[in-house]
């Protein structure tokens, strides 16, 4: 079975002596939704601009299942994009501006531009300089979504959403994945929004990426263990177990531990505890202690 992606190596990136990326390796399987997330500077929306064909790396390659997006018209036609810096024809609305899209996308679906439009309460005959920052934001949104592309890449996708939008963009998103196996790409500075959208995340820092893992997977080999024993202990009683941090008050201790839990429970259960306990993790709890782990300050990496 032939597994279609897209696939940077070793991807460079640089203005006016600043290196934005450096030396970027990432794989976005399709049929996903794959979320990134970091700080202003982290290299977020070079590498989507990169990934979307409208910057040429300077070293390493993009590629979409072997073929390079860069100057690639017939690929382009499947990529839809919503930047962070938004942009409509001067004095457009809506209906203007889908007009354009249709123009330029083969596959674009105005039956389901009409729809998204109602769905979000949008007035598609309103100049869209009269929109606030949300309204805009789901104005582009809607004509992105609109495209019925392979591909769809948002940058700070929330950017100014109330929670209502923001579940609505999601719902789209989701369906866009499920009902036509497309690929979503998005961004955003906070984790706990990408928590329950994404398949896969990936934390951006200083140009190149220093985590990416499948969500499902990572939340299940990342757990907290809470454990007392009637006798005194310390740390030296777990050298077996692969800790990754482990704090203690009293007789009772607080573990994360990374790997199987029905292991880890069996190995507790034959130390006899007064007390035994696992505790699922938060997604932000997970990456501070992965980012622990290999080194990095998950805090200076999000600020």
């Amino acid at each position: 079975m032939v597994c279609h992606m897209i696939k940077c190596t070793d991807v460079v990136k640089t203005f006016d002596k600043f290196e934005a990326l450096s030396h970027l390796n990432c794989t976005i399987p399709d049929g996903s939704v794959y979320g990134m997330v970091g700080s202003n500077g982290a290299g977020k929306s070079t590498l989507l601009r990169l990934l979307t064909g409208i910057y040429k790396a300077d070293a390493g390659t993009i590629e979409y299942d072997g073929q390079p997006i860069y100057e690639n018209t017939e690929l382009k036609d499947d990529i839809a994009f919503v930047p962070d810096e938004l942009f409509f024809l001067p004095q457009s609305n809506m209906e203007r501006m889908a007009k354009l899209y249709e123009a330029n996308f083969s596959h674009f679906d105005m039956d389901k531009f009409n729809e998204y439009t109602k769905a979000f309460g949008l007035n598609p005959k309103a100049n869209i300089n009269t929109f606030s920052k949300g309204m805009r934001r789901q104005a582009a949104t809607i004509l992105a979504l609109s495209c019925n592309t392979k591909y769809i890449f948002l940058d700070e996708t929330f950017d100014g959403l109330d929670p209502v939008m923001r579940n609505l963009v999601k719902r789209l998103i989701y369906a866009q994945v499920e009902d036509r196996g497309a690929t979503a790409i998005i961004t955003s500075h906070s984790l706990r929004e990408l928590e329950d959208t994404c398949d896969q995340l990936a934390l951006l820092h200083k140009g190149g990426i220093v985590f990416e893992s499948d969500i499902q997977n990572l939340k299940t080999s990342l757990f907290k263990v809470q454990v007392a024993f009637a006798e005194p202990y310390d740390k030296s009683k777990f050298t077996s177990i692969d800790m990754l941090n482990y704090t203690q008050r009293g007789s009772v201790a607080n573990i994360i531990i990374k790997g199987d839990r029905e292991e880890t429970k069996t190995l507790f259960d034959a130390m006899n505890p007064v007390l035994f306990e696992i505790l699922p993790l938060s997604l932000e709890e997970v990456f501070v202690y992965e980012m622990e782990a290999l080194g990095y300050s998950f805090d200076e990496v999000l600020t």
